[in-house]
């Protein structure tokens, strides 16, 4: 406990804690849309071609000035999602082929720029290698303004447009047909994620940003079907995973904030993907089990009941041999047990005959019938 309160003490700890959990509720509620939009790829576009304009802003004004770095990155991000959206406009490239070209063309040209940056020597272009990858402990108290500004716009809008960019991002061809201006909607969207990627380029860099943006919407998709409860679960999953992951960072010596939070977020995906009811993988192989489960019972009850109604007789015993035959393999023991246990049969004796025998019960008669949709045969008195 006390070492937990001499971390807290610490005023770099605690700007990199809020900023870091300030990110990730702001990339966490915008990734919401991205994700139901289905253009996950287009952070990652976003953010790789945020570097141009950060070595952009180096060069105008002539050193490490970070609003001049993050200016530069949001008109170059700005510029990249307008070229994604001429080109799917303009010509018949798809979405996923427009932002795959605006990635790497930006990318590149970044890649180009740092390199003469760096070839000109001087130490504030040391510090351009930090928004590839992020640098924590660079975060002042007035970028956590910054950030706070930036993620109460964007909060404003979306509750401004709430119900736009809901139908938007459900059904953009509907939301046209009814008159909405889905471009410039879809543009406001874009527009906001690139000031979400601008904000965190100083903690999580260009190369992971992405996965910021989109690992806690993809969380929060797996739990719940509605866009209100997606957004706010999405933005405490990004909040929780950036305090995580800048709580273990100030903890271990040595250890990048970025990489952890992004990890942290990832690990909250896997965990979403496996146990999130009704659509986690555990859940679906459960189901599956029990729909194989019913199935197995439906075939060996309607045999039962098949065969009781050839012999013209509801109590009529079936050997295990004879149900054997006309399942094509006997049914799992438990399967038996099971219906047992339900009272749907029950174990007969048919001398001389010592080999298992079964008889459909009343209930049983009833469950086979309401499978088949057939009327019930009654048991003779």
């Amino acid at each position: 406990m006390t070492a937990l309160l001499d971390l807290f003490s610490s005023g770099i700890v605690r700007t990199v804690l809020m900023g870091a959990a300030m990110l990730g509720a702001l990339s966490g509620m915008l990734g919401a849309f991205a994700v139901l939009r289905r253009q996950s790829l287009l952070g990652d576009a976003l953010s790789h071609a945020a570097l141009p304009g950060v070595c952009l802003g180096f060069l105008v004004a002539g050193g490490r000035d970070l609003g001049s770095v993050l200016a530069g990155a949001f008109l170059t991000g700005a510029l990249a999602a307008l070229v994604m959206m001429l080109i799917v406009r303009r010509t018949t490239l798809k979405t996923d082929a427009a932002l795959g070209i605006v990635l790497s063309v930006f990318f590149a040209v970044g890649i180009v720029l740092l390199t003469v940056i760096q070839t000109r020597g001087g130490a504030g272009s040391l510090g351009l290698m930090t928004f590839l990858f992020g640098q924590a402990a660079a975060i002042l108290r007035s970028d956590l303004w910054v950030m706070g500004g930036i993620g109460l716009a964007a909060l404003a809008v979306v509750l401004a447009f709430w119900k736009e960019f809901k139908l938007v991002s459900f059904d953009a061809d509907f939301a046209r047909a009814q008159g909405f201006p889905v471009t410039m909607l879809e543009a406001g969207l874009t527009v906001m994620v690139a000031l979400a990627i601008v904000a965190g380029l100083q903690l999580v860099g260009v190369v992971l940003m992405v996965a910021l943006l989109i690992a806690p919407a993809a969380a929060a998709r797996q739990w719940t079907s509605s866009l209100g409860p997606m957004v706010l679960l999405s933005a405490a999953i990004g909040a929780g995973s950036g305090a995580g992951g800048a709580l273990i960072s100030a903890t271990t010596r040595g250890l990048a904030t970025g990489p952890v939070v992004v990890l942290i977020a990832t690990a909250v995906v896997l965990v979403s993907l496996l146990v999130a009811p009704g659509r986690g993988l555990l859940w679906q192989m459960l189901a599956a089990r029990r729909a194989r489960a019913r199935i197995s019972d439906g075939r060996m009850l309607a045999t039962l009941q098949g065969l009781a109604t050839a012999h013209d007789n509801a109590g009529y015993p079936v050997e295990q041999g004879m149900l054997q035959t006309a399942l094509g393999a006997m049914p799992p023991a438990r399967r038996i047990s099971s219906l047992e246990q339900r009272g749907l049969i029950r174990s007969v004796t048919h001398p001389p005959e010592t080999t298992p025998h079964w008889e459909l019960t009343d209930a049983g008669h009833a469950e086979a019938a309401a499978l088949s949709g057939q009327p019930r045969k009654e048991r003779p008195q």
